[in-house]
Order: structure tokens, then C-alpha cells, then sequence
């Protein structure tokens, strides 16, 4: 079977890049055999080039982010066409029901209230398709939890987190509760830390959910053999 590449952002956090390799290992211990390698994009090692000049045999790269964007449609594809033209790639991991479900579990054990008001808290991005997405997970964990959750952003995206908590804060609600959408330790989840809520769940990290969609993505990827130049053409209409 080909490789699995799992391709990541990167972080400057020594946490962040170990929720990530843990991640791997679980992702890895899920089919027994199977080579798996975990990159990055950018700031971490190794690289995703480096990972695709040294791999062998074919290869699946599954993008280790929750939405589109940016690093999806440009940085992605440009490594991939330069380094691998031959790699299968696979769809970023969210939004999905899996992902609801480790949300959902996460909140409960930070001691989610009946009363509290839900945020969804991500990064953010300044393409509207990505900001959708983040939208779309935050729809799929009201459903869950029977209540509205408001997907905020850290960064770019509106509402902005700090407009999200103002809003939230004139409410009856006991408190806000944020479901930290994001990987892993780093720079984003702490600025949802930071925002004021009553509670922040865990990132989504080393789950056993996060690494089933990873294996998800990577048999979708291959049924449908979908080579990075057509993807990239696609991304650009």
C-alpha cells in the first residue's frame, strides 16, 4: 500500500509537535504495517519536501488541517508539483462527523454545563470557503449537543473570537464553554486559553476519531487516485 505522508502546518510549540507525533503513532498503530511519515509544511522538521524526496513507492499526502485554505489550495500543491507530481492527495479533515464526536467528548470532560453558550474557536482564514468549513463543524456540534454553537476565529474571519465572547458575555448563559478546534498545542489554542471563556476544551490531538478520518481520507484519496496538478487546477476555478 502507499505510504501515508501526513502533512502539517507546523508550530513553533515543543507541545504542538509532540501532540502531532502522537497523533502519528496512533494513526500508525491503527493498521499495523502500514508506513506511515509524519511533515510539515513550514517552521517544524521535516519538511514535506524533504519527506517526499526521501520516500519510496507511491504515496498518499493527507493535509493535517481542518479547513481549506491558503495552505490547502498554494503551498500544498506547489511542494507536491515540485517534489512528487506523482502523489495521491487526499481532502483536508473537516468538517466531519468524527471530528463532532472528539469535540463533543472533549467538552464533556472539561465539565460542559446544560446552561453554558457554545463557541467553536479556530484559526481562522481569509478564504470564505475555509471560514465555511469551520462554520459547517460548528453546525455539525450544535446538532450534536442540541444547542447553537457560534464558530468564532482567532485570527482572521468573522465574527473575530473577542467579538464572539462580547456577544456571548450579554447573554443570560452561566457561562461560555470554547470547543478548541484546532490539532494541537500551539499558538491558536492559546489565544483561545486567553480569551476568557469558563472553559476551553483540549485540542483535538492524538484521538482515536482524528486518526480513523485520517484513514478515511486516505481511502477516499485513493479510490478516487486524484494526482496533486489536477487538484490543484481544480482548486483554482
Amino acid at each position: 500500500m502507499p505510504t501515508l505522508v501526513l502533512a502539517a502546518h507546523g508550530t513553533r510549540s515543543a507541545a504542538g509537535e509532540e501532540t502531532l507525533s502522537a497523533l502519528t503513532r496512533t494513526v500508525a498503530r491503527a493498521r499495523p504495517g502500514q508506513r506511515v511519515e509524519l511533515s510539515y509544511l513550514e517552521i517544524s522538521s521535516p519538511l514535506l519536501a524533504d519527506v517526499l524526496d526521501a520516500a519510496r513507492g507511491p504515496v498518499v499526502v493527507v493535509p493535517l488541517l481542518l479547513a481549506g485554505g491558503y495552505h490547502v489550495h498554494i503551498d500544498l500543491p506547489d511542494v507536491i508539483a515540485e517534489h512528487r507530481p506523482d502523489a495521491v492527495v487526499a481532502g483536508w479533515l473537516g468538517p466531519h462527523r468524527l471530528l463532532t464526536s472528539v469535540l463533543a467528548r472533549k467538552l464533556a470532560r472539561a465539565g460542559l454545563r446544560s446552561t453554558d453558550a457554545v463557541v467553536l474557536g479556530a484559526a481562522g482564514s481569509s478564504d470564505p470557503a475555509a471560514l465555511a468549513d469551520v462554520r459547517a463543524a460548528a453546525h455539525q456540534l450544535a446538532l450534536r449537543l442540541a444547542r447553537p454553537v457560534t464558530a468564532a476565529f482567532a485570527s482572521a474571519g468573522s465574527p473575530s473570537l473577542e467579538e464572539a465572547m462580547e456577544r456571548l458575555g450579554a447573554t443570560p448563559a452561566a457561562r461560555v464553554a470554547i470547543a478548541s478546534y484546532v490539532l494541537a498545542p500551539g499558538f491558536f489554542h492559546d489565544r483561545l486559553a486567553a480569551a476568557g471563556a469558563g472553559l476551553v476544551s483540549e485540542p483535538l490531538g492524538a484521538d482515536p476519531d482524528v486518526a480513523a478520518l485520517i484513514w478515511h481520507r486516505y481511502d477516499e484519496a485513493l479510490r478516487g487516485r486524484r494526482t496533486m496538478p489536477q487538484t490543484a487546477r481544480a482548486s483554482r476555478h
